[in-house]
């Protein structure tokens, strides 16, 4: 049957259920929230009161930072109820997901009471976490269990990417086919199928790597603050490493889980080291669960002054103290290295504590997860997806082993006493000596089933294919130190560069100028990408310091030149130009996107213009797009001024959109020609889609336009009033009010006598004179060096 998911009930209000209801409103689907009626409300007849514990939970989830939403308006979406008055309403929906309390006695009255009221076909899936979805099922008819499955979302759903989809025996594998693809489409999930096994394979492999680095640190005696040191970005994890990762999980969850696994898998060769530590027990007896009480690992207290401090645990005596600094002398050989892959094999061939506990934490892991298969899942890139969805690892476990070579790091477990599973034996008899490699663009596993190297790209799961830039190695056809621009078939060229933060300075500029020209010269257009966490931070802060500070003016023209007429390279190339952001896309990247043919963005990205706060303009041709772009939204009989004060506030705030659907908001992405992604992964593929649609539909360049009627004086004046009120009100330093007064100059056209029609050219040499003036300033050098410091700029 063909399915459409035009309305989703969410039975479950709580923590889980509110957000997983705010996701599918944020994807433009109605739903349906409900929870119980409180007790004290039995016998009320009032909505409000008999919805008060859902209409809060709700209202909860709004409120949360990071918020749960893309924007407020998708909470019209959302429709409140209580099981005993709306749970028949259920008949109308596409999908019901239960999120109520972990508990199969409870989900399975709630099954009970759903049975009757669903419509024959509907779906039905439960986010449990833990329990076995076949014993969930058990005594349900053959219809619900042929439509039930488990659908694991990972919390915050909008932001961890994973959604496990886990089968029960008797579910139909075209239920199992529909949500790994809409998973993956409508919901941007990296949709990971698993087998219906004790914490499925995220929780189980992650909860198996925190309990292993509970008994590593023991028996090398090390502090909570080093192995956070040692165990966060250093080797590619999340911030919140181990033990700041526990508390916000909550640490009676993890507990929970590690004592499941431990009773559920009696054949797990590991099951020892998800014993519970004694001081561990004790935590939990003493309700330190983490952020949830309020103190667990790391607990929030006021310093003699007052000021807030964070204290951490030590283990031994159980007792809080100030937090350390750790100090490894592999980690400050290593920490320079960019490069993450060469980063873990210099920490790894180090020869303090420090490397001797990442030694034993990468060889307990790799003989864990060469265990779990095929037991949890039979597709070692499987194992790693989840884990790097689910929590935010940069690479997997298997790709790891890869990076630190598979034959001499197995040989180094087995001298250390650790055994890896029989199929990677096998794997390395037979020649074959990595978990993945790349072919023709594509990444390709090893399977332990057919022993060979099968595709994970258009596999089953994932039925259309993921370019991923870095696979085109072999694809190169220009390169410098920074920056490469590839061939990604179909006559269609891509650029990516790889600076920290992604940032833009002069290769990279460079790279963009020659991209396009390549582009013009050899292809139907151009894909401009990158990979990493980040599209870019924006133009290279430090090149413009240096310049600035050393007074090299004459320098910085040319720069800001060369930046300048790259955007108006992009814009007005022979060729469509495509850009895909991701993450943050500030200041210049944001340009960039400005002057594309087309953006095709991920729904997590983060754009806008911010050069205020460091005391500058916009100086790459932002300025000019926002004046421009004012100008077309003027009304010609009588302008509205309201539609350039909104267009310079977004700048002079340094306003950043929080989401793909803000940014339409703010007027950088253009409704109904710009595309949001939901799935970050598939941006790319999306933008050569589109480059080879805008060329076969007859791609012409656009022409420069002189035709910007800017308002001079007349809007000039207003400007100008309103930052002198904000100055006036203490809401703007002198200094905000001076770079305001620069950038309202150039938005009106400078001070012109009446409303003229001017060129973009005239706009970009205003924006540059004005960018310049501001560079001299001292509060602007002072702006900038404390963003190279400390990485925001001061308030001066």
């Amino acid at each position: 049957m063909k399915r459409t998911i035009k309305k989703v009930a969410v039975l479950g209000s709580g923590v889980m259920g509110s957000r997983i209801a705010c996701h599918f409103a944020g994807t433009g689907v109605s739903v349906l929230l409900l929870d119980i009626v409180p007790k004290e409300a039995a016998a009320s007849d009032k909505p409000s009161e008999r919805n008060k514990i859902v209409n809060e939970a709700l209202q909860a989830a709004i409120k949360s930072s990071p918020s749960p939403v893309y924007h407020n308006n998708v909470i019209k979406n959302i429709k409140t109820g209580n099981f005993d008055d709306n749970l028949k309403d259920i008949a109308g929906c596409d999908w019901v997901i239960e999120v109520v309390v972990e508990r199969l006695d409870i989900k399975r009255q709630l099954y009970e009471r759903i049975e009757p009221l669903r419509t024959p076909g509907t779906l039905i899936t439960t986010n449990t976490s833990g329990i076995p979805i076949h014993m969930l099922a058990e005594g349900r008819s053959d219809d619900f269990k042929r439509n039930f499955c488990g659908t694991h979302f990972f919390n915050p759903p909008r932001y961890l990417r994973l959604l496990e989809i886990i089968p029960a025996a008797g579910t139909d594998p075209a239920v199992i086919d529909f949500l790994m693809e809409y998973g993956d489409l409508h919901l941007g999930k990296t949709t990971v199928l698993a087998k219906d096994t004790p914490a499925f394979i995220a929780n189980r492999i992650g909860v198996f790597g925190i309990m292993s680095i509970f008994n590593s640190m023991e028996k090398l005696g090390l502090t909570i603050d080093e192995v956070d040191a040692l165990t966060g970005p250093l080797i590619g994890r999340p911030k919140s490493a181990t033990f700041r990762t526990a508390d916000v999980v909550g640490i009676d969850t993890l507990v929970n889980v590690a004592k499941g696994v431990a009773a559920n898998c009696p054949d797990d060769e590991a099951k020892a080291v998800f014993a519970i530590p004694g001081w561990l027990e004790q935590m939990v007896n003493n309700k330190w669960l983490g952020d949830k009480t309020g103190q667990g690992f790391f607990k929030k207290t006021k310093g003699a002054g007052g000021e807030k401090e964070i204290h951490v645990l030590d283990l031994k005596t159980l007792e809080y103290g100030p937090r350390s600094k750790p100090k490894f002398a592999t980690v400050e050989t290593a920490k320079p290295i960019e490069d993450l892959k060469q980063r873990l094999k210099a920490l790894v061939a180090g020869q303090d504590k420090a490397a001797e506990f990442l030694r034993h934490f990468h060889y307990a892991l790799f003989s864990y997860i060469s265990h779990r298969v095929p037991e949890i899942s039979d597709a070692p890139y499987r194992i790693d997806d989840a884990m790097m969805a689910g929590f935010g690892w940069e690479i997997g476990a298997f790709e790891s082993w890869d990076v630190l070579g598979v034959a001499k790091t197995t040989d180094a477990m087995k001298a250390a006493g650790y055994t890896v599973a029989p199929w990677v034996e096998e794997m390395l008899a037979a020649g074959n000596d990595r978990f993945y490699k790349i072919a023709g663009g594509q990444r390709l596993y090893y399977d332990p089933n057919k022993k060979t190297y099968e595709g994970t790209e258009g596999a089953a799961e994932q039925p259309t294919p993921f370019i991923v830039l870095s696979n085109y190695k072999d694809k190169i056809i220009w390169k410098n130190s920074n920056a490469y621009v590839y061939d990604i078939g179909d006559g269609v060229a891509a650029l990516q560069w790889n600076t920290k933060m992604n940032t833009m300075g002069g290769e990279v500029l460079e790279a963009i100028n020659k991209a396009v020209g390549i582009a013009e010269e050899r292809f139907k257009g151009l894909v401009i990408a990158n990979e990493g966490a980040n599209f870019s931070a924006g133009a290279n802060v430090g090149m413009i310091f240096m310049y600035a500070v050393e007074q090299e003016y004459d320098e910085l023209d040319m720069a800001i030149r060369l930046f300048q007429s790259t955007m108006m390279r992009v814009r007005y190339s022979s060729v469509p130009v495509v850009v895909a952001p991701h993450g943050l896309t500030l200041g210049g990247g944001c340009e960039l996107n400005l002057h594309a043919d087309k953006i095709c963005s991920s729904a997590e990205t983060y754009i806008g213009l911010v050069e205020l706060g460091v005391g500058l303009i916009p100086g790459g041709g932002g300025t000019k797009e926002f004046a421009l772009r004012a100008a077309d939204e003027l009304h010609n009989e009588e302008p509205d001024t309201n539609t350039l004060k909104n267009r310079f506030l977004t700048i002079a705030t340094a306003k950043v959109a929080t989401s793909a659907h803000e940014a339409y908001e703010m007027g950088i992405f253009r409704k109904g020609h710009d595309e949001i992604v939901m799935n970050p992964a598939r941006r790319i593929a999306e933008s050569k889609r589109s480059v080879l649609q805008m060329h076969d539909s007859g791609y012409t360049t656009p022409l420069q336009r002189k035709d910007i009627k800017v308002l001079g004086r007349s809007a000039l004046g207003a400007l100008y009033a309103g930052i002198n009120g904000m100055w006036r009100a203490n809401y703007a330093t002198d200094h905000d009010a001076l770079v305001a007064r620069k950038l309202a100059y150039v938005m009106c056209g400078g001070d012109l006598s009446e409303p003229t029609f001017v060129s973009e050219q005239y706009l970009l040499d205003l924006e540059r004179e004005a960018f310049l003036s501001l560079a001299g300033e001292r509060k602007t050098l002072e702006r900038l060096q404390s963003v190279l410091k400390t990485g925001k700029p001061v308030r001066n």
